[in-house]
């Protein structure tokens, strides 16, 4: 099993490379009698000359090209962490979206003139209310929890719409996602939470103790973050509705029922998809997002302006809803995001789709029983009940028998070429590694995965400070990590850094 690319742990900034004078590319002069810093008036024109690095163009590619060989990502690792299903995102998707017909077309243009853009948008949002059993769906949201929030609201408006003022309170599971209080919060409502059993489920007799003519609605994930169905969903469904109360769906975990059910044909009202666990687009590093959001037919009204109609022979965008929640973000959505997730789609076709989860929840089975076996590491909450697309390992008895608990552990992962599993969550599992391997993971990787676990168990019960002192392969060794979280240390860009130097 090999470990990330050994790179220099101290990798130069690129102020610190170069020599005075360097140039890497020069401009030709201009063949006007006056400069260009001439024709700025004096106001806007620096003071001093701007602080660049000095460099060739050799240096530059070696600098950039050393850079990426330190990157981690899913096309580089094994990538299993957990709730956030780092599936592989094909190539072919990235070349769609990348055409001229696609980036060249910009959203103020006349509806007449981006009819395949509204064309594409308006199936793919049909699309995703099959596939999620809702009525219509906005794909405006630019994220997950931006479509929590486009939830929330959307129930608030609801209520709002029916005279219904004092349901101010949102019931959130103990293992939700700590975006689903944060999203009810910030949507104006009072957060109540509610305990899971034993078994990983919903504690339904909590459920009946709570919910009040003040129960705004539910926000639940099913399968949950434990990677367990909820066996008691209408009943949750029933309790909920019977006092007026709208049940929301966190589709983080869509990818693990895809063909098999729909969170709509469970009973949930509004139902939020992020396309990048579920539709392959690609996830983290700061970039674009999408986070679409399904609701019934009774809530359709509340959706984000605009709305895209098709009569039968164009497509044009409806701002004439006057119940409607306004925008949550510029134009339509992220379009080159929701691109990759049409082309996803259209190339997997339904039997794709259910393949995909059935992988998936095949694999994490896997992970779970081979894993559990090895001594340290327990599975949580009725191991022998099925896991749906992810496992929740606890290293509460290797932490208490060696004194190496769930962060020295994915520490130690990293040098077998692995990116370390969701850490610590949920935070109801003592010392808990989330993992999730999705259906795009080798046989072999699943295995490496296990092989490297019983080398860390071996070595935390034989020789722990060999756990102590990983990661050993890393670009970076190990930090300071209360150091490194704390706002007087860490420096976000060369300036704060050149200063602590001179200090």
């Amino acid at each position: 099993m090999s470990g990330y690319h050994q790179a220099k742990w101290d990798e130069p900034l690129i102020f610190e490379i170069g020599q005075a004078d360097r140039i890497g590319f020069k401009l030709s002069k201009l063949d006007q009698k006056t400069s260009l810093v001439e024709r700025i008036d004096e106001p806007h024109r620096r003071k001093r000359a701007l602080r660049l690095p000095q460099l060739s163009e050799v240096e530059i590619v070696k600098h950039y090209t050393r850079l990426s060989e330190m990157s981690v990502g899913v096309d580089t690792v094994f990538y299993p962490l957990g709730s956030c299903t780092m599936k592989y995102n094909p190539k072919i998707n990235d070349l769609i979206s990348s055409l001229s017909e696609v980036s060249s077309v910009h959203p103020d243009q006349e509806a007449s003139t981006i009819q395949g853009s509204l064309q594409l948008m308006h199936e793919l949002s049909k699309w995703i209310a099959e596939i999620t059993g809702t009525h219509s769906v906005t794909l405006q949201p630019a994220a997950g929890a931006h479509g929590e929030l486009t939830g929330c609201l959307i129930i608030r408006a609801f209520h709002q719409f029916n005279n219904v003022n004092d349901r101010i309170e949102m019931i959130v599971p103990d293992s939700s996602h700590g975006t689903n209080p944060s999203s009810a919060a910030m949507a104006g409502f009072k957060v109540i939470v509610i305990p899971t059993r034993n078994d990983g489920s919903v504690d339904l007799e909590s459920l009946i103790d709570v919910v009040s003519e003040k129960t705004a609605g539910l926000m639940l994930t099913n399968p949950n973050t434990l990677g367990l169905f909820e066996s008691d969903i209408q009943e949750i469904t029933k309790t909920v509705h019977e006092v007026g109360g709208l049940l929301y769906y966190d589709g983080a975990n869509l990818n693990a029922i895809l063909g098999k059910t729909r969170p709509g044909d469970m009973g949930f009202d509004v139902v939020h998809v992020n396309v990048h666990k579920t539709f392959a687009t690609p996830h983290g590093g700061g970039g674009p997002g999408s986070g679409p959001v399904g609701v019934s037919e009774e809530l359709d009204k509340f959706l984000p302006l605009p709305v895209i109609d098709f009569d039968g022979n164009e497509y044009s965008l409806d701002y004439d809803r006057p119940n409607s929640i306004g925008k949550v973000q510029g134009y339509f959505g992220n379009f080159g995001v929701l691109v990759k997730a049409y082309a996803y789609i259209i190339s997997m076709g339904p039997e794709g789709l259910e393949r995909a989860s059935e992988l998936a929840v095949l694999n994490a089975n896997y992970l779970a029983r081979k894993i559990s076996r090895i001594e340290g590491f327990n599975l949580t909450h009725e191991p022998t009940r099925p896991r749906k697309h992810e496992c929740v390992i606890s290293c509460e008895k290797l932490k208490n028998d060696t004194n190496i608990g769930a962060g020295e552990v994915v520490k130690r992962l990293m040098d077998f070429g692995i990116h370390p599993p969701t850490v610590h969550f949920p935070m109801i599992v003592n010392e808990a590694l989330m993992i999730e391997p999705t259906e795009t993971t080798t046989i072999e990787d699943l295995d490496n995965l296990v092989e490297a676990f019983k080398i860390i168990s071996k070595e935390a019960h034989q020789n722990p400070s060999q756990i102590l002192q990983a990661p050993f392969k890393t670009a970076s060794r190990r930090i300071d990590e209360v150091k490194a979280s704390h706002p007087r240390t860490m420096c976000f860009s060369w300036r704060m850094l050149e200063k602590r130097i001179k200090t």
